[in-house]
């Protein structure tokens, strides 16, 4: 199954596997479907994958899609109240939550799946030193703080 979302470098955005995805998704409109939802905030990335089936309603177009924010030109409308755009998804499964089949799956962002799963990790002393001072900077109303002295730098 081809890559349905995030967009490559490069690359067209949406792209034609995305178009798919879109057509198998209004066609099980009315049906339970399944859900991998990435969430993100300021300060946390995770997954959630409860296993609990919902009523697709309808597939919606967005107005305001952004690729360099993840978010899709559609979003679902789920039962729950729910309205989550495509790019916010990971994938989307009828008849099963777990181990779907090809067949079963009606949507499948495998860029952004193997970016959050297989993706090189950035936790260095140099990240964390870059990222909690630009946290402060925020904390602090400023957009950045100068930076630090190493140790050793004194007699410079």
């Amino acid at each position: 199954m081809r890559d349905a979302g995030t967009p490559n470098q490069g690359t067209l955005w949406p792209s034609p596997a995305y178009t798919r995805h879109v057509k198998r998704l209004r066609a099980a409109i009315g049906q339970n479907v399944y859900l991998v939802e990435l969430l993100a905030s300021d300060t946390h990335l995770a997954v959630r994958h409860t296993g609990t089936p919902h009523v697709l309603l309808d597939v919606l177009d967005f107005p305001r899609p952004d690729p360099a924010r993840g978010l899709a030109p559609h979003l679902v409308l789920l039962d729950d109240g729910r309205g989550i755009n495509l790019g916010r998804l990971i994938r989307v499964s009828q008849n099963r939550a777990f181990g779907p089949s090809h067949e079963e799956i009606l949507y499948h962002d495998r860029a952004l799946q193997m970016r959050l799963l297989s993706g090189r990790r950035r936790l260095s002393q140099q990240f964390i030193r870059h990222s909690s001072r630009l946290a402060l900077g925020q904390l602090l109303g400023r957009t950045g703080l100068p930076e630090l002295e190493e140790p050793g730098d004194e007699d410079a």
